[in-house]
């Protein structure tokens, strides 16, 4: 009898060893120096690491780093753990940490993320695990522009043609879990690293299953064929039943991410900012929440994440306005006869987004504005639209950091830049001022005043239309166990994370 319990122990074990979870758009590269889609951040974030990272709390704490000490103003020194390693067996050394920069700046290399190092003068490798970075000035961020993960040296300096690069698909990582198997728009696999330097995550295997769109993804969950799986509040309030609150726990906080419709301003008819003003008035960014979110949302005031030293509260909701959108419309010169007309472009498999698509194009009508919506899948939609610059408005998502920095996507400086992320062309000069004092400012009272001006300026010149942050709602199979809910989410511990039978 004893034997027998034995042995079921071991086997329930076995096969309680794979998390499943989903994605709904194909990977576009696992480096994560060019990993700017959510997807592929996702998928490589299982793989490697950085020097630092944010803690539960939301602080800047050590991961490769294992300590380090500011020498003076503009000088940081990093002293790297001994016991860190690649995949194929190789140790994480200084000379991995000065090649993460050389590679960024490599004029080859086409990643926003780029800008991370801007304050950089020099990244010089003292000794085996000593890294010393100089800084042009004071930084405001010197910590934070190590959150980038590492890439691999001995892997890539040889490597000719980095954007094309066979590692984008078959990385050598550095973090809890090694890439199996990736089928674009099939499986993707991971297995635990055994060597990770943190412990060897409890739960061995990771699965995601493709699924585009959002009731697959829901369908499966509700089979337990998934144990992790985001939630629309639709189907929160109305296709969750008792049974599956008994296996699921849920998880909702504030969102991170906000929603907006981005003006291109190389466009004519949006260069005047009475036509974007006009189209801010004429939408119910409150009906959008009730009807999409049914209350499981907030409306965006501007670009930085609420309750951080950046979010400015003295910007209000805009209010629905139709006699304001009119007057504007009509001192711009738009008619009944000659309506402003734009196309609204988004990606096809963010079924949310679509519908938001619609009731905007809706709204908008009420007004005498014409909209087209064009949709397509999120690759083609990043390939032939957003880098190419080739739409009038487009209809899309961002994260916001919990230590947001302006300037790769405020400053007009990088309209220009491939690949970049001010992609819509806003310019205020204003705007490009604060940027530069706050970078070069370590008080932070400084910097809050700084960057809650920022805020302001940008919600009244409406390079986009700020529309909504949605709560992120998570359910969790309560065959897992060690969730700690944080201001950083759930994943944070994912390795003392347990699933049990």
């Amino acid at each position: 009898m004893k034997k027998a319990f034995f042995f079921l122990l071991i086997s329930c074990s076995l096969f309680a060893s794979t998390l499943y979870m989903s994605y709904s758009s194909n990977v576009g590269r696992l480096n994560p120096l060019l990993a700017t889609d959510s997807t592929s951040s996702e998928i490589s974030g299982w793989v490697f690491d950085s020097l630092f990272k944010y803690d539960k709390n939301g602080q800047i704490a050590t991961q490769i780093a294992k300590n380090y000490k500011f020498l003076d103003g503009t000088t940081l020194e990093i002293t790297l753990r001994d016991d860190a390693y690649w995949s194929d067996g190789k140790k994480i050394t200084a000379k991995d940490v000065v090649f993460t920069y050389d590679f960024a700046k490599n004029p080859k290399v086409f990643t926003p993320y780029a800008e991370n190092f801007r304050k950089v003068q020099s990244v010089k490798a003292k000794s085996d695990y000593t890294v010393v970075v100089k800084y042009k000035e004071p930084y405001f961020k010197a910590l934070e522009t190590w959150l980038m993960p590492l890439i691999p040296k001995h892997i890539l300096e040889n490597d000719k043609e980095p954007m094309t690069s066979k590692f984008n698909f078959a990385p050598t990582g550095s973090g809890p879990y090694l890439l199996k198997k990736l089928e674009q728009g099939s499986d993707i696999e991971f297995v635990a690293n055994k060597r990770y330097f943190d412990g060897e995550p409890k739960i061995v295997n990771i699965k995601y299953k493709f699924l585009p769109d959002a009731s697959s993804s829901f369908l499966m969950l509700k089979t337990g064929a998934l144990d992790i799986g985001a939630l629309t509040p639709m189907q929160l309030k109305l296709q969750t039943d008792k049974e599956f609150h008994s296996k699921f726990q849920i998880v909702e906080n504030p969102g991170s991410n906000y929603t907006y419709l981005g003006f291109n301003h190389k466009r004519e008819k949006f260069k005047d900012p009475r036509v974007r003003a006009a189209v801010s008035k004429a939408i119910d960014r409150q009906e959008l929440i009730d009807l999409l979110f049914f209350g499981h949302a907030d409306i965006a005031t501007g670009p930085f994440l609420k309750g951080s030293y950046a979010f400015n509260p003295s910007v209000k909701p805009p209010m629905k306005d139709i006699a304001g959108a009119k007057k504007l419309l009509k001192e711009a010169g738009y008619t009944d006869k000659k309506p402003l007309t734009f196309e609204i472009s988004t990606n096809s498999n963010n079924q949310i987004r679509m519908l938001a698509a619609e009731i905007i194009q809706k709204q908008l009508r009420e007004v005498g504005i014409i909209v087209k919506i064009r949709a397509m899948e999120w690759q083609a939609f990043l390939n032939t639209v957003v880098d190419p610059r080739n739409f009038d408005t487009a209809l899309m998502g961002w994260s916001m950091p919990l230590s947001p920095d302006a300037y790769s996507i405020w400053h007009s400086s990088q309209i220009e830049k491939k690949a970049g992320f001010n992609f819509v062309g806003y310019k205020n000069a204003r705007v490009d001022e604060l940027i530069e004092k706050a970078e070069k400012s370590v008080d932070k009272k400084v910097v809050t005043a700084y960057y809650q001006e920022i805020y302001k300026l940008i919600a009244s010149d409406n390079p986009y239309i700020f529309l909504y942050t949605p709560n992120s709602i998570t359910a969790v199979s309560r065959k897992i166990k060690n969730i700690e809910p944080s201001i950083v989410g759930i994943m944070h511990n994912q390795i003392k994370w347990e699933k049990m039978e």
